[in-house]
């Protein structure tokens, strides 16, 4: 446990002021942080392990890494404690002095403390866990005295501003073992003796030296000095050459997932005054500079309002982890208020993830979703309290939003009965999860459990057949929803056997929506969003490809809401009909059209087709079979399930599957691969494929902010396989060519045929 620093006693300015709720008018004298040029110095006392933290560890040899971080940004070098090996508790008693003083210290300045195993030798040290401690108290006064920090197993200490190693868990989050500890005090944190195996030979003792593989202080000052003069050239009239303009158009055309080196940093910032009329250049301005130098940080903070404005794409890029400073992110907000609400409502599910990136719970960007879509906000908000290290942030922003609504902000509506009707919609959502348990434990197939939910709706969920009020649909709150229809309601034969059901509304019409259970539908929610942007981007430059981008709503981490679309999967129709053709045949007949097929219907069969294919290929969704392929009557094909994305399969050793998800029921509906319409198939997908490109960096932005919102496929990894997919490198007519390649390709592939068969086995014993 560290101490804190002791209250400073000399330097500085010091100073009185009145207390107010004291009697007799006492005075309380007080020294500014900024005024005080000592270094900052703490005492690391001991550390107290776990009774399972270091079982496994035969003779841990440890010591301490100390780093302090201010604003999120680590500040000089890490420091380390003496190395300890005497068992638990583990006592150092060490005054640790960092290069930092008090006046370069925030508000928003943190420890964090990091503990390191050494016993197995330097190149297999074992981190045993972190924590971190903020230095200022809510009142902006600096901690004093001794601390007892929670130390997290197996972690880093995280000195971000939203960490995740805290050292003082909120009490809402503390555990009944901590009430035990106040109460009994040190009765409970007695030492437990690790057994030690005496064996009679020599051991080979490695020594490990913690300063191993740190930054030499010499070199650094060096580079420091060498940066410094560099960004000192301040005239605000030099161009660059001719030579200078090619790099600097190049860095332009990074994507924003790449990381700049020093002499691209250096080139953006020696020309920035020049580049302040180039609105792709800010975004790449900013990531050049030194924001822990103050006076860098003041001067690029002062030329954004002289930069031409950026697009929405770039300022959602601002949003991202990568910009902490507030006058940056203030902007991007700026920057989005210009925007429509049909386009903000594409980036909402983003923008809402944005907020983990904020260094206040009241950020501009929380005050501007609140002038938003009140009930997609809501729910968002909701689903987002389940994870815990940010669940503080969200309830403030739901309680922000409740506080807004009530207060009429929508001036349209009646604030209460706005609120009232979220809280409707949140109650019908728990009663469906209510079916759903009491379905899950029937062991039945979907068949028995259908007629098990129409005893449900005539039984304890009765009521359900007609609200007492009309209850705004969760996925389009303009439908108003008066009750469960239970005979059209049923059980889908799926693994978790969803509910498809069916609700009579106000104007006499009916309503489906389908309700699923053990489904992360966050996922499902996040590629129809994108599915939604790309038919808008298509669209906008003239190519309607007849997506259909239905609409699903996540309510909690494993459970939603998704839109029925009248539709019958591609492999009922090959078992009904025997061919896609045949079903359209049916559906669409016209004797002079192409194979007896109205033009029509073909046409719009064939640019879904292309749609799905470019789209699935870039975002790289898997677990394609003909169960989840599903056809409207009019000839829309589209895709369902999307539990596996950017490149994800269901099984670990699966071989790789096809590029694109083209299965040759589709192409036999075309004609085969010689017929004309073949052709043209393609050349919508190289039309599609092309004109996604052009916006790239606004499809990898809105995946760089969901990299914080735990679900899983979002890595590093994740994203850098959706860069891959844009092939960026290549100009139009290569990507035609690539393309084109993916889809013979994927045409001739084997592997999807025997996964299909697998499939068809698997569904058919449910």
């Amino acid at each position: 446990m560290p101490s804190a620093p002791d209250e400073a006693q000399a330097g500085g300015t010091t100073g009185t002021a009145d207390c107010p709720s004291c009697s007799g008018g006492k005075e309380f004298r007080f020294i500014l942080s900024q005024d005080i040029s000592l270094p900052l110095s703490f005492r690391v006392n001991r550390f107290v392990p776990g009774r399972t933290l270091l079982i496994e560890r035969s003779a841990p040899v440890l010591f301490v890494e100390c780093t302090l971080y201010i604003d999120g940004v680590q500040f000089g070098l890490s420091t380390n404690t003496r190395l300890k090996s005497l068992g638990s508790p583990y006592c150092w008693n060490e005054l640790v002095t960092l290069s930092a003083k008090y006046r370069d210290l925030t508000p928003f300045s943190h420890l964090a403390f990091t503990v390191w195993d050494v016993s197995s030798g330097e190149d297999n040290i074992y981190i045993v866990g972190g924590t971190t401690i903020s230095l200022f108290n809510s009142k902006n006064q600096l901690k004093t005295g001794r601390l007892r920090l929670r130390v997290w197993p197996n972690k880093m200490a995280d000195g971000s501003l939203s960490t995740s190693t805290p050292g003082k868990v909120p009490k809402t989050k503390r555990e009944e073992i901590e009430r035990l500890e106040r109460e009994y005090g040190a009765n409970l944190h007695t030492s437990v003796p690790l057994s030690l195996v005496d064996i009679s030979k020599n051991k080979l003792v490695i020594a490990c030296d913690p300063e191993i593989g740190q930054i030499n202080p010499s070199e650094h000052k060096h580079s420091v000095l060498a940066w410094s003069w560099a960004r000192g050239v301040n005239d605000r009239e030099m161009k660059p050459s001719s030579v200078d303009r090619k790099l600097i158009q190049t860095i332009l055309k990074y994507p924003p997932t790449r990381t700049l080196n020093v002499d691209e940093k250096q080139l953006l910032w020696k020309f920035r005054f020049y580049l302040t009329s180039e609105k792709k250049a800010l975004v790449k301005f900013l990531l050049s500079v030194e924001w822990s130098d103050i006076q860098e940080a003041k001067q690029a903070v002062a030329l954004i309002p002289r930069w031409e404005s950026i697009d929405v794409a770039d300022a959602l890029g601002l949003l991202s982890p990568v910009f902490q400073n507030e006058e940056v992110r203030a902007y991007a907000v700026g920057v989005l208020e210009r925007a429509n609400d049909e386009e903000l409502q594409c980036y909402l599910l983003q923008l809402v993830q944005g907020l983990r990136f904020e260094r206040s719970d009241r950020s501009h960007l929380a005050h501007f979703l609140l002038c938003q879509i009140t009930n997609l906000l809501a729910f968002f908000a909701v689903v987002e309290l389940h994870d815990p290290s940010h669940a503080r942030r969200y309830l403030c922003t739901y309680e922000m939003l409740e506080d807004a609504i009530m207060r009429s902000v929508h001036r349209e509506e009646d604030g209460f009965l706005v609120w009232q009707s979220l809280i409707e919609q949140a109650e019908l959502t728990a009663q469906l999860r209510s079916i759903m348990n009491e379905l899950s434990n029937v062991k039945h197939d979907a068949q028995t459990k259908g007629k098990i939910l129409e005893q449900l709706f005539s039984g304890i969920f009765s009521e359900l057949k007609n609200f007492s009020e009309p209850i705004p649909s969760p996925l389009a709150p303009t439908v108003l929803l008066d009750g469960i229809v239970p005979e059209e309601s049923l059980v889908f034969k799926s693994a978790n056997y969803p509910l498809c059901l069916a609700f009579s509304t106000v104007n006499g019409g009916t309503s489906k929506m389908i309700f699923k259970k053990g489904d992360n539908l966050r996922k499902d929610q996040l590629v129809i969003q994108i599915i939604s942007l790309m038919d808008r981007l298509l669209k906008s430059d003239n190519l309607d490809l007849h997506l259909t981008p239905y609409q699903v709503l996540a309510t909690g981490l494993e459970e939603g809401l998704v839109e029925f679309i009248p539709s019958i999967s591609v492999a009922k129709i090959i078992q009904k009909t025997g061919s896609i053709k045949s079903y359209l045949q049916k559906c669409n007949p016209d004797e002079d059209g192409p194979f007896g097929i109205t033009a029509q219907c073909l046409e719009t069969f064939i640019k879904s087709c292309a749609g799905y294919s470019v789209i699935t290929y870039i975002l790289g969704i898997g677990d394609r079979h003909l169960d989840n392929l599903l056809l409207q009557d009019d000839g829309r094909l589209f895709h369902v399930d999307f539990s596996y994305m950017l490149g994800e399969q269901p099984h670990r050793f699966a071989p790789p599957s096809p590029p694109m998800k083209l299965c040759k029921e589709m192409v036999e509906a075309m004609g085969g691969t010689e017929s004309e319409y073949y052709a043209r198939f393609k050349s919508y997908c190289c039309e599609a494929y092309n004109i996604l490109r052009k916006s790239s960096n606004l499809i990898l932005n809105l995946f760089y902010l969901m990299t914080g919102s735990n679900i899983e496929s979002i890595t590093d990894k994740g994203t850098s396989k959706l860069q891959q997919n844009f092939r960026l490198d290549l100009g139009d007519e290569d990507a035609i060519h690539f393309l084109q390649g993916l889809i013979n390709e994927s045409i001739s592939a084997f592997f999807p045929q025997v996964v299909e068969t697998i499939h068809q086995w698997a569904q058919s014993r449910r």
